[in-house]
């Protein structure tokens, strides 16, 4: 009895998390302005995401834009950032790496809000004119503790010993980080990669409070923009079944990359 309702709970708490997508998904195939309104299948939603032909669609592809470009800088300086903060953490004595690694922690732990208040007061103090960099600067703060976090578990994976040898054998500092660090630690750093991608991609409250008043818009700011004007544009309908279908194959791509290494690996 305790397996079934446990295999229930399981389900259920699927079918609440899921159902909201899929719903948006059917809803996507039909051209009715009203969600929950099936007037027959068309594909005319997604032929006006991509030609633009509709409301606003400048205005949402921009923001789309806006959203990936942030997302794609944030990303990649945070991890590099994030690395080499995570290397030199793993290097530090045991009562300051765990004080270090405390206040990684806190900032993603903080409410997001208050991590965009506190920014943007920072940036006001300092007089920096909000917008496009303000945001990146934004995104990449609150993206490193998440690369840090994925790449320090590699490390404490990692023989301390090869780095050394690597010293020994005639390898500069440099070239032992390029060459023996760096692949050992790719796999960590590619999940932090794409954690801060996502993050990015998904963050409101912080884009919201940095990004001033010259009208920049992510995607996450223009459905809010959108659902203050009294309803949502319906071709974000198909936007939305194209993201979460796309993550979805990045997610079994890389579980079955996953498995296949370790399979070898076992071999």
């Amino acid at each position: 009895m305790k397996r079934f309702f446990a295999q229930c709970y399981i389900w259920l708490l699927l079918i609440v998390l899921y159902a909201p997508i899929v719903f948006i998904a059917v809803f996507s195939f039909t051209e009715s302005k009203v969600l929950g309104n099936w007037t027959g299948f068309s594909t005319k939603l997604y032929t006006n995401l991509f030609t633009g032909d509709m409301q606003g669609g400048g205005s949402l592809m921009h923001a789309i834009q806006n959203t990936i470009i942030i997302a794609l800088i944030a990303a990649t300086v945070s991890t590099v950032l994030g690395t080499i903060a995570a290397i030199g953490i793993h290097n530090m004595r045991s009562k300051a790496k765990q004080a270090i690694t405390f206040l990684n922690n806190i900032p993603m732990l903080n409410p997001d809000i208050i991590t965009g208040v506190s920014l943007f007061l920072l940036f006001v103090f300092l007089h920096i004119s909000q917008g496009y960099a303000t945001v990146v600067l934004a995104h990449i703060t609150f993206c490193t503790p998440y690369v840090v976090l994925s790449v320090l578990p590699k490390l404490t994976q990692m023989n301390p010993n090869i780095y050394e040898a690597a010293l020994d054998l005639g390898a500069t500092p440099f070239q032992a980080l390029r060459k023996v660090l760096i692949p050992m630690l790719k796999p960590g750093m590619i999940s932090g990669f794409i954690l801060a991608f996502t993050m990015s991609l998904d963050d409101f409250a912080v884009t919201f409070f940095t990004r001033g008043t010259i009208g920049l818009d992510t995607l996450s700011t223009y459905i809010y923009t959108d659902a203050r004007k009294g309803g949502l544009t319906p071709e974000l309908r198909p936007m939305i079944t194209i993201m979460f279908v796309g993550i979805l194959i990045l997610l079994i791509t890389i579980n079955l990359r996953k498995i296949r290494n370790s399979k070898n690996a076992a071999e």
